[in-house]
């Protein structure tokens, strides 16, 4: 098992231009039985603009490991960082810590900053005094490959 760490950052594409735009139908399959189909495209869909609500502020970074998979990120996944949202208590961040970059969730416990896994492999990070912590920005979405 390993932590959850940053392999690679990607800054997003502010131009927007060369977009592709894939058909969002209004029917949502269902995951369990089979939902009639249906014909009816409700909008083209931009999964950039979908995903990306602070283009200036926004990169990417695929993550390697498993200590976030109780929060449904998982080893190979490609995050959305936008550095614009407040990074508060509960919201899952990316943070410089200890030499390296990680992803965990937020957390304040008896005044220190915690950084939390969702895997009870993982122990906190408790942020001191005595260790520099950044962080990056928080996730506000990912994309993943089957």
């Amino acid at each position: 098992m390993a932590q959850t760490s940053i392999t690679t950052i990607y800054k997003s594409d502010t131009s927007n231009t060369g977009a592709t735009l894939t058909p969002l139908y209004t029917s949502a399959p269902a995951a369990g039985f089979p939902a009639p189909g249906d014909d009816m495209v409700e909008k083209s869909l931009n999964v950039h603009e979908y995903l990306v609500k602070h283009p200036v502020s926004t990169f990417f970074v695929r993550v390697e490991g498993d200590s976030m998979e109780g929060a449904g990120i998982f080893s190979g996944d490609i995050l959305v960082v936008d550095r614009s949202v407040e990074a508060k208590a509960g919201r899952i961040v990316v943070a410089a810590v200890g030499g390296g970059l990680v992803v965990k969730r937020l957390a304040l416990l008896a005044g220190n900053m915690v950084l939390m896994s969702e895997n009870e492999a993982y122990a906190p990070i408790t942020v001191t005094g005595d260790e520099e912590c950044f962080v990056w920005g928080v996730v506000t979405g990912s994309v993943r490959h089957f």
